[in-house]
């Protein structure tokens, strides 16, 4: 039989999950203490600066402790979970045996089936036997597709000996009583963020959608009716501060509004700005140009491709005019690095753009710009807008940029003076095109006229290298023919 001294209770911390990202919060617990996970099996899902991200597991056993709920932010390296690897006697309902018996790269340490289908057991060995793979999609070579199965002791069959015990240390606290045990049924983080932005406590309120799943809707009636938000008691202790005027005036202060928290992408954001401010010395120049000629060549590029056919956005447009631009001048194509007092010119273009989206805005990069062509940027382009808009970017795609192009133009504004993406040396500004008096030919007519808008490091550049590069994508937004001079 086996003894106590088989079990060994793992601890599973937070991972490095790369590109400089040193916290990240929980967004939704994939599994909970009692369940039998397998090697490699997600088991959390976290939203980092960068993107959301499924953490996997890399011990197979039985799931004893987590640490911190769903909302709660923690930093690298901190405790996740606790796992403990050894016999789990009499363990029955599991369906078809252990979580490894699923197909998938599983270990041969993690859990078998047993003699039929009502037991399992999880291997001794499997904590000798962990992949070492922490991240979904960042080296884990066979992610096991099998999900949780809860460990149901049959009353009838309990055996006499009892499973190890959890270590003081490592007991997950219980829930009060008037609160949700266990997850949250909330799939989607727009909804977590409107209850966080609006002090509604998740866990005591009841969803409308399918299994009690809380939609965006339950989350805005709250916010809507007084009454409801009484009875879903918004939580005192979300990060949220309010000053009431009496206690402002006992301490002679102003009043102040709601504080919300600087973290996850906002504060990712807000600190890339503020540092971009504080290393780079910064200009702006600006230029009106005349973009009748591109309108009529991206309808006729739609128009030669066919009904079915992807149709060209101006944004491809003007993105493979940037890298013709950066071809001849690829001084702002570059970085600089002060410890060694260098400028770093960029062997190519990886093309970032500004999209904003319901978590705000992000920067996705297009690979080797400047090696494809208007389809294929284009298509680029739209691949990754829909996944910048479904939250399904990694931080690989919102990583490594060398030059950015951001078309303000989509919030119906004329111009603007970029900050610079740290630490790219320049971004290009463009806006809404719309019908305008323009001297055309000597005479006075309406054409569609855009502002374009270049804010570059000082350190890389003068301003006749910044002017030569706007000229030219101002002459290849006039007279989109000038680009066949290069092809």
């Amino acid at each position: 039989m086996s003894t106590a001294s088989d079990v060994n209770c793992l601890e599973f911390k937070l991972p490095d999950l790369g590109e400089g990202l040193t916290e990240a919060e929980i967004v939704r617990w994939l599994v909970e203490v009692g369940d039998v996970v397998a090697v490699d099996q997600p088991v959390v899902e976290v939203e980092t600066a960068k993107a959301l991200v499924e953490v996997p597991c890399p011990y197979a056993g039985m799931v004893t402790a987590r640490f911190g709920d769903e909302g709660a932010e923690l930093p690298v390296g901190s405790p996740l979970l606790t796992v403990t690897v050894g016999p789990v006697v009499g363990a029955a309902g599991a369906g078809s045996g252990g979580a490894g018996d699923t197909g998938g790269g599983g270990s041969e340490g993690g859990a078998g089936s047993g003699g039929d289908a009502g037991t399992g057991a999880v291997s001794a060995g499997a904590a000798d036997d962990s992949s070492g793979n922490v991240l979904v999609g960042y080296g884990t070579g066979g992610a096991v597709a099998a999900r949780r199965r809860r460990v149901r002791v049959a009353s009838a069959a309990r055996p006499a000996a009892t499973p190890p015990p959890v270590p003081p240390s490592v007991q997950h606290p219980a829930p009060p009583a008037a609160v949700r045990s266990g997850p949250v049924p909330v799939i989607s983080p727009l909804v977590r963020r409107l209850a966080r932005e609006h002090d509604v406590d998740l866990r005591v309120l009841a969803g409308s959608g399918p299994d009690g799943l809380i939609l965006r809707s339950d989350v805005e009636q709250v916010i809507r009716t007084p009454a409801a938000a009484g009875a879903a008691h918004m939580a005192e202790d979300r990060g949220t501060a309010q000053v009431t005027a009496g206690a402002a005036a006992e301490q002679g202060d102003v009043v102040e509004g709601s504080r919300v928290p600087l973290r996850g992408m906002r504060g990712a954001v807000a600190e890339k700005l503020a540092r971009s401010r504080r290393e780079i010395p910064d200009a702006t120049c600006w230029v009106d140009a005349d973009a009748t000629e591109l309108m009529a060549a991206r309808a006729a590029m739609n128009a030669a491709s066919g009904p079915a056919a992807p149709k060209i956005s101006v944004l491809a447009l003007l993105a493979r005019v940037c890298t013709a631009a950066l071809a001849r001048f690829p001084e702002l194509n570059s970085t600089v690095d002060m410890e060694a007092r260098e400028i770093v010119r960029l062997s190519s273009v990886q093309l970032g753009f500004a999209a904003q989206t319901e978590r705000g805005l992000v920067v996705p990069v297009v690979r080797e710009a400047d090696g494809r062509t208007t389809e294929s940027l284009n298509d680029e382009f739209m691949r990754l807008t829909e996944a910048a808009r479904s939250g399904k970017l990694t931080p690989a795609e919102l990583t490594g940029g060398t030059f950015t192009l951001n078309n303000y133009g989509v919030f119906g504004v004329d111009g603007s003076t970029p900050i610079i993406n740290h630490p790219e040396a320049a971004m290009l500004g463009v806006g809404r095109i719309v019908p305008k008096p323009w001297v055309h030919q000597g005479e006075l007519a309406v054409r569609q006229v855009v502002q374009l808008s270049l804010t570059f490091d000082h350190r890389v550049c003068d301003g006749g290298t910044a002017g030569g590069f706007l000229r030219f994508v101002a002459d290849c937004v006039e007279q989109p023919a000038v680009l066949l001079r290069g092809v």
